[in-house]
């Protein structure tokens, strides 16, 4: 394998903005040996991303002069920030690994928005810097003037995403062609919504119809699809891209964590979790694998995925809460008991080990309830600022993950042929039955019988019911149901 020639010692000198005060603050000089200082501040040891490159290339069975070419579909907010952290790692080493992304074409940034990504094109220095550099600094001037119409792809390849418009990425390789995007691509992330990979992956399939070699699949979507026949059962991103486009299923992977995207690109510490077949996942999480950015790895590939989908669900109803309790820390907490009692009741029906997901379904749980895109929709809808009728992909946001979920765990589980036995009056009741904030959110966001506020009414529950006794009565009985998950 070539390798890149070694960098002598020299100064970096470079500069950090105080966005809110607006007043630069240098902080002195570092001196690096084989180092490089990247768009987001971090400097990277480049031989020990070297060596973890030269690893994956080995495995990966490339000839020298072959780059290895990775390719994200979708340009959401954590698919961009997942191709922007591998650019920064290892653009630099360009003979040995393409790093691209693929969006559609045509999407315009409307003028409220350019207006923004004009104010913080201003506040950073070094992004103002840059685009100047590129000769690219007008035509954001123009767009905020309304005298140009900016495009989702275009600013993309500076560095700008648009469900993500506050925090500034390292600029892109985009391509807007999904055959050229994919058709020799080595590592495919998929950055899709869940409601999406299904078409996408199927017109990728078309052209992936003479390969020869078997490409990895990397999926980062959290979300659920419902299917009532034969069985009731739930399909979800990975399964989709397995039946889309024939890879095997030791070929496809999930990765997801407590995260949110633009914290993590500002080197917020974080960690996530890689779950599929051991040949790719350790090899994998190693290459992904950052000081800021820990990845383990878990072999239990769709009960995680699921699980990144169910949190999405809860998170909505809690902007609810919030919005409509005026931020009631007690009324927050509440909420908090009463939706993880559902959870770890769900985890039960779908999972023979359900213990093992706690932790990782709750750290989710928390984060996205915190500040993540499916609790500020449920704020905005109980605020009036947002409507149904707008749908689910809002603009500045991208896809609510939440909304299809509500839908899908609900038609799955008031399914007759899952019914378990009520502990209290002893009869056999769909699962649902025992979920009732699922069932207001159904009620809400799908049927809409219910406004917003009925969430509060769900919280006060008139039958005096501890959400311990659901927890107890998921632990002490068997309602496991295999065929959920379309295990035997």
């Amino acid at each position: 394998m070539s390798r890149s020639p070694q960098l002598k010692a020299k100064d970096v000198y470079f500069v950090v903005y105080d966005t809110k005060v607006q007043k630069r603050r240098m902080v002195g000089s570092i001196k690096t040996m084989n180092g490089n200082l990247h768009s987001n501040g971090s400097i990277q040891n480049s031989n020990g991303l070297e060596e973890k490159l030269h690893d994956l290339r080995c495995l990966l069975g490339k000839a020298d002069g072959d780059p290895l070419r990775i390719v994200g579909v979708g340009a959401g907010a954590w698919g961009s920030v997942f191709a922007a952290l591998l650019q920064d790692s290892y653009g630099q080493f360009r003979d040995n690994v393409q790093i691209r992304i693929w969006r559609r074409p045509g999407r315009a940034v409307d003028r409220p928005t350019a207006e923004q990504l004009f104010e913080v094109i201003n506040s950073r220095e070094d992004v103002l810097r840059r685009l100047i550099r590129r000769c690219a600094y007008l035509k954001y001037v123009e767009a905020r003037l309304g005298d140009r119409t900016l495009f989702a792809d275009e600013i993309l390849k500076d560095g700008f995403c648009l469900n993500m418009i506050d925090t500034p990425l390292c600029p892109l390789k985009v391509v807007t062609n999904l055959q050229e995007a994919v058709w020799d691509a080595d590592i495919v992330v998929n950055g899709l919504p869940s409601t999406e990979t299904h078409e996408v992956f199927e017109e990728i399939s078309q052209y992936w119809k003479e390969r020869i070699t078997v490409p990895i699949i990397l999926s980062l979507a959290k979300g659920i699809e419902a299917a009532l026949e034969p069985v009731p059962h739930i399909i979800t991103p990975t399964q989709m891209i397995n039946r889309a486009t024939g890879v095997p299923i030791e070929n496809i992977l999930y990765l997801g964590g407590p995260n949110i995207a633009s914290e993590i690109y500002d080197k917020e510490y974080a960690n996530a979790r890689i779950c599929g077949a051991e040949k790719w996942r350790k090899p994998l999480a190693k290459f992904l694998r950052q000081p800021h950015f820990i990845v383990w790895d878990n072999s239990d590939l769709v009960t995680h995925e699921v699980m990144g989908g169910l949190k999405n669900v809860y998170a909505i109803g809690a902007g609810m809460v919030a919005a409509h309790t005026n931020e009631s820390a007690t009324s927050k907490s509440v909420y908090f008991a009463h939706c993880t009692s559902e959870m770890i009741f769900i985890t039960h029906l779908l999972a023979e080990e359900p213990e093992k997901l706690a932790g990782p379904l709750l750290a989710d749980t928390y984060v996205t309830l915190l500040k993540g895109r499916n609790a500020w929709y449920g704020q905005m809808l109980a605020k009036g600022e947002i409507s149904l009728e707008m749908g689910d992909s809002i603009s500045g946001k991208g896809m609510i993950q939440g909304v299809s979920a509500v839908e899908a765990f609900y038609e799955l589980l008031s399914q007759p042929s899952l019914n378990v036995l009520h502990p209290e009056e002893n009869k056999p009741v769909a699962p649902v039955e025992l979920c009732p904030i699922l069932k207001t959110l159904y009620k809400i966001l799908i049927s809409r019988e219910e406004s917003s506020q009925a969430i509060l009414q769900a919280l006060r529950d008139e039958n005096l019911n501890d959400p311990r006794e659901r927890i107890e009565i998921a632990q002490s009985h068997a309602f496991y149901r295999p065929s959920l998950l379309q295990k035997p």
